[in-house]
């Protein structure tokens, strides 16, 4: 019984990859390093977090002004 446990877990897990890896390709992030990751915001100059600059490779913005951006979309 824990074989089939096991095995979708691990397809639960590539789905999201998968998942996230389509997410960071529609944001212009694929293929993007931690060093390609902005240390400050884009849009207010405060500092981006280490933690969020691994999180998503590429990253230009902070959680704040990101949230902001999504609201705004259609």
């Amino acid at each position: 019984m824990t074989d089939v446990f096991d095995r979708a877990s691990e397809r639960e897990q590539e789905l999201r990859d998968d998942a996230l890896q389509d997410q960071r390709r529609r944001a212009g992030l694929a293929g993007k390093t931690y060093t390609d990751s902005a240390r400050e915001c884009h849009v207010c100059d405060e500092p981006i977090p280490d933690a969020r600059r691994r999180a998503i490779p590429g990253v230009q913005t902070c959680v704040d002004c990101q949230a902001e951006v999504e609201r705004a979309l259609p």
